[in-house]
């Protein structure tokens, strides 16, 4: 999913997809110990689009926080 498209989903989509790479991510991890994954650059794939959920999602928090808080003189 592209970084755009993730921007414009609202912040429960995006919690529900961070817990689904989560999984994907554990998942992935288990097939690497048991020698079983097929494609190790699937590791990094999924940590880089988790990293990006994450970050998406902290930019949002912090908005929200400034948006509350009165500008100070």
């Amino acid at each position: 999913m592209k970084i755009k498209e993730l921007r414009e989903m609202e912040a429960g989509h995006l919690h529900h997809e961070l817990a689904e790479k989560q999984k994907h991510l554990f998942v992935l991890r288990t097939q690497a110990v048991t020698e079983k994954l097929e494609n190790p650059s699937q590791l990094g794939k999924t940590r880089k689009e988790i990293a990006q959920l994450k970050t998406i999602l902290r930019q949002r928090q912090l908005q929200e926080a400034a948006a509350k808080t009165p500008a100070q003189a």
